[in-house]
């Protein structure tokens, strides 16, 4: 975009000090608040770098803007807060919502339970956050069926079902001794905390008793007690070390213009879950992921130690929250749970990617592709992905939507010519090839449209290939920017279609894009099983069998590991290794 006068002499005084900075439109509104160590570099990249997405519409709206300078990074990040919860600016970034992950809150004075959103009552013994809140309200309605708990915030007269059912002390009534509560208090709590065997043991024995007494409808309760028990509190109790460190892990992962942040909540030295947040790529990735970490800490407590492998986490977060242990593990049981944090980010993505506006007009959508490239409705669409790695075992794949809806059953694998091996042009050339003279010779109708995954290159080998053997299909591409992120449609001539990241349309190609990845990938990695014997990490020093093991699970494909940054790799890799790594990648 060409910068107005105004804006070209704003950003000449900016100064190269932290502060916090106010995009405003042209009727003065704020439209954007953020923060920066140094004024000059953050704020100039918005109007001097190439953007996409969110920050292309931000600042396209962006008329002037203001700036305020402030002694230290923890002021700046105090400030930039309290001026979006103030003016709530249309495009800045809010995790979730204001709402605290759930805490299960246990009265020391007489067992009462309830769901808190603060830990903050010295009267309660605290267990949590759950990242799931369903699963919180479970393990409350599990230990109010395991034991004679208080059920009424505010007592009655009279004692009702629940203590003739066995399940309250009946305090409406009776005066309950303070060791009886105290030992349901210590009972509940030891379950909380993972002691699950003596009443999995009592349970046991009677669901036995009552089965050898011919009451099978107990035997069923206690049956079915025993299955919820293992169901939320069990599941809780994966050992996540072998202390009992309050901790935080997070890891991100990037893909087309979207960024996916990872969550894991461990407390008490168990992992309680995980929460996935997606949002619209929005500057630098590590510094949106730091930045993401940053408001989550708004709305919710900080544990005793964060684990993160996020380049420059701990430069940026401690100045804030100075009393905070950051650990950036690069072996251990700890650096295990940041690949777990970081498969999860992936896994994120990929389903943000594959379930957004499933509820869209596909047919709709179909017709506005149609009249975006100039042809005809593509309502029968085929797309073709070629996987390898380092010349072994090449595989082709095409997957085949018709309206809009994978049609499975056309879907089709192909081997490869190993001559062609490592060159994506010449596989391209080779799959079409096969695919369509076959079709031909079977006098079998043609697909509406080709898409294809690799921009112009790939575009033009499978013209090539529609030329040599005399059949006239549309052929489109899948173009990237320079960030590996689909930016849009390309055609034979070079024109671009750019899509708007946000779109209907957008999405409905990336689960295209997606499928025809997976099924080429899940093809590949059969045969790799058969016959793969080496590996392109194989002479990148430092890459050891654990470290492959770990990027093959969270890279599974040569593509997918070639569009990571830098950064990114630096989560799971030294840094030298990483930088070897990428190296390599360069001359494949």
């Amino acid at each position: 975009m060409e910068l107005s006068k105004k804006l070209k002499s704003q950003i000449a005084l900016l100064p190269n000090k932290p502060g916090v900075y106010q995009m405003k439109d042209a009727e003065d509104k704020i439209i954007y608040v953020g923060k920066a160590k140094n004024l000059k570099n953050r704020v100039s990249q918005y109007f001097l770098r190439p953007q996409s997405g969110k920050v292309f519409a931000m600042v396209t709206h962006v008329d002037h803007f203001d700036f305020i300078i402030v002694h230290s990074e923890k002021e700046a990040f105090i400030l930039e807060m309290n001026l979006i919860q103030t003016h709530y600016p249309r495009y800045n970034i809010m995790l979730m919502d204001d709402s605290h992950y759930p805490y299960i809150a246990l009265r020391r004075k007489d067992a009462f339970l309830k769901i808190a959103r603060r830990a903050d009552d010295k009267k309660y013994y605290y267990f949590g956050p759950f990242p799931n809140s369903s699963d919180a309200y479970k393990t409350i309605d599990l230990i109010n069926s395991l034991y004679p708990t208080r059920k009424c915030k505010t007592l009655g007269k009279k004692i009702c079902l629940y203590y003739h059912l066995g399940q309250c002390l009946g305090p409406c009534e009776k005066d309950i001794p303070e060791e009886t509560y105290k030992d349901l208090y210590e009972s509940i709590k030891s379950l909380l905390e993972g002691n699950i065997e003596p009443i999995r043991k009592e349970l046991k024995e009677k669901m036995l008793k009552a089965s050898e007494e011919m009451r099978y409808e107990d035997a069923a309760y206690y049956k079915n007690s025993i299955d919820s028990l293992e169901r939320t509190v069990a599941k809780q109790s994966v050992e996540a070390s072998t202390d009992k460190t309050n901790r935080d892990v997070f890891a991100y992962a990037t893909r087309d213009s979207y960024l996916g942040l990872s969550i894991l909540t461990i407390r008490g030295g168990r992992l309680l879950g995980k929460k996935n947040i997606v949002v619209q790529c929005f500057g630098e990735p590590h510094e949106q992921a730091t930045e993401l970490i940053e408001e989550y800490y708004q709305n919710n407590d900080l544990p005793s130690e964060i684990v993160c492998n996020i380049n420059g986490f701990a430069e940026d977060f401690l100045p804030i929250y100075p009393d905070t242990k950051i650990v950036s593990p690069k072996e251990g049981r700890l650096f295990e749970l940041l690949d777990m944090a970081s498969l999860n980010a992936r896994q994120g993505l990929d389903a943000h990617f594959m379930s957004a506006r499933l509820e869209d007009d596909n047919e709709a959508l179909l017709e506005e592709l149609g009249k975006t490239l100039n042809i005809k409705t593509p309502y029968r669409i085929e797309l073709f992905d070629n996987s390898h790695l380092q010349g072994s075992s090449p595989v082709g794949a095409m997957v085949c939507y018709i309206n809009g809806e994978p049609a499975k059953g056309m879907y089709r694998k192909y081997h490869l010519d190993e001559e062609n091996a490592g060159d994506d042009y010449h596989s391209m050339v080779e799959v079409v090839t096969r695919r369509y003279k076959r079709l031909k010779e079977e006098n079998l109708s043609y697909p509406d449209l080709i898409l294809t995954d690799g921009g112009l290159t790939q575009v033009h080998a499978t013209l090539e290939a529609l030329s040599a053997i005399e059949v006239d299909i549309p052929v489109y591409g899948l173009y990237k920017n320079d960030k590996h992120q689909t930016e849009g449609i390309i055609d034979k001539d070079g024109n671009t279609y750019p899509l708007n990241v946000t779109s209907p349309l957008f999405f409905l190609l990336m689960r295209m894009q997606d499928e025809v990845h997976r099924f080429a990938i899940s093809f590949h990695k059969a045969e790799r099983s058969k016959k793969m014997k080496q590996s392109v990490f194989d002479d990148v020093k430092g890459l050891g069998e654990k470290r492959k093991e770990i990027l093959r699970k969270n890279y599974p494909t040569i593509d997918s590991l070639k569009n990571a940054s830098l950064s990114e790799l630096e989560q799971l890799l030294p840094h030298d290794v990483a930088t070897s790594l990428i190296e390599k990648l360069k001359t494949l």
